[in-house]
């Protein structure tokens, strides 16, 4: 049976009434090609959410990191050079919660130069691959809000340097949103409202988009996927790729040691034997508080969306389904009438796949310790925590020129 055939799909079913013959040839066009399967997952959205038994899990801490650098650093170094490594940025987001109707990328984070969030992370990469003589394919995951928009950014400013040959856009796989019965909400007359599926889908939207034989014909082997927030984070970080490699492990986290028991971090940690994150929320007061013998926290090393995989292994579980989480939001829709709502409330679900469960899906994970003050300055408010304040200091402190 076809969705808008469905007598419970009262959305769908008010716009066919009121939309013309052409209108309804183009709406069955969009619902066509939808996989409709995921809202079977709201009626087992708790046993997705359900966690196994954490336990902690030693980090590649900071002073080991120096100790073995010259190590790390030739074997990452080699990787680079050889073309053993790509990059993903995940740049799917609008910069609405920093008063931007635009791309989050396109924020000029400084005071007195123009200096934008996508341009210092290109000068990051760039510090990278001018040490290693060799570029490193970037890919770019936008949304089908931004994707244009991003495009059209990058074209405007040359690409920031970076050679327009080594970077590839691809938009981000979407998920219907529904109302809590499983009711399809409708975005406009001729589409269902979608949104993407989170940022587990990474990979998933790669390889729809064409980009597993780009990376196959490149000889790619290592594959670093980081959020596009953290200004100051290293991209395909020699060290980083060097440790990995050194431990024989198919991925790696860069971690940051907590702040407080409390800062709302996820936890890099095992979960069943295998490596997982207990996000904030999850963890006990008992396992945020615990501490070792020399007082550090037990839990202590926090993730900061900067990971390593081994292509291969991304490989290996892409034909895996992972687990898709259903989550409360606002969902804007038309009604039944044809008018638009846009609720001040959570008021149905999406569908999200989220990268934790991507490491959990590995057989091993280095939590590779970086220190905070040079590599993590999250914006994600105008002012108060994580925010453009606290990273513009953070900026200043490393010497960049604001």
């Amino acid at each position: 049976m076809k969705i808008w055939e469905e007598e419970k799909q009262s959305y769908i079913r008010a716009a066919m009434e009121r939309n013309s013959a052409e209108e309804n040839r183009r709406l069955k066009e969009e619902l066509d090609a939808v996989d409709w399967s995921v809202l079977e997952h709201i009626y087992r959205k708790e046993t997705v959410n359900e966690r196994g038994v954490f336990a902690p899990l030693s980090a590649v801490e900071r002073a080991e990191i120096e100790s073995r650098r010259e190590e790390f650093l030739a074997l990452g170094t080699d990787a680079v050079r050889a073309g053993k490594v790509g990059a993903v940025l995940l740049a799917g987001g609008q910069g609405t919660r920093l008063g931007l109707d635009r791309p989050k990328g396109t924020l000029n984070i400084g005071i007195s130069r123009e200096l934008y969030l996508f341009e210092q992370l290109i000068c990051n990469l760039k510090e990278v691959t001018d040490a290693a003589g060799a570029f490193v394919p970037l890919y770019i995951m936008t949304s089908h809000i931004n994707d244009h928009d991003t495009q059209e950014f990058f074209a405007e400013h040359a690409y920031f340097g970076y050679p327009k040959e080594y970077v590839k856009f691809f938009t981000q796989e979407l998920e219907p949103a529904c109302d809590y019965e499983g009711r399809v909400y409708m975005e406009s007359a001729t589409k269902p409202a979608m949104s993407p599926n989170g940022n587990g889908g990474w990979f998933g939207s790669m390889v729809k988009a064409g980009l597993l034989a780009d990376l196959k014909e490149k000889g790619i082997e290592w594959i670093n996927v980081f959020a596009v927030d953290n200004c100051l984070q290293r991209i395909a970080d020699p060290l980083f790729v060097g440790a990995t490699i050194a431990y024989g492990c198919q991925s790696g986290a860069k971690v940051v040691k907590k702040a407080a028991p409390d800062e709302k971090i996820g936890v890099l940690c095992t979960e069943d034997g295998r490596p997982s994150i207990a996000e904030y929320y999850e963890m006990t007061e008992e396992m945020a508080t615990a501490r070792k013998e020399n007082g550090d926290l037990l839990y202590g090393y926090g993730v900061i969306l900067n990971y390593l995989f081994s292509e291969e292994k991304l490989e290996e579980i892409a034909d895996a389904r992972m687990p898709v989480h259903v989550v409360e939001k606002k969902i804007p829709y038309l009604d039944t009438d044809g008018s638009h709502a846009k609720p001040d409330a959570p008021n149905g679900y999406k569908f999200e796949t989220l990268v934790l469960d991507m490491v959990h899906m590995m057989d091993d994970c280095v939590p590779f310790e970086v220190e905070r003050e040079r590599e993590f300055a999250p914006i994600k408010n105008l002012h108060g925590v994580d925010s453009l304040d606290t990273a513009r200091e953070l900026l200043a402190g490393c010497g960049i020129a604001l």
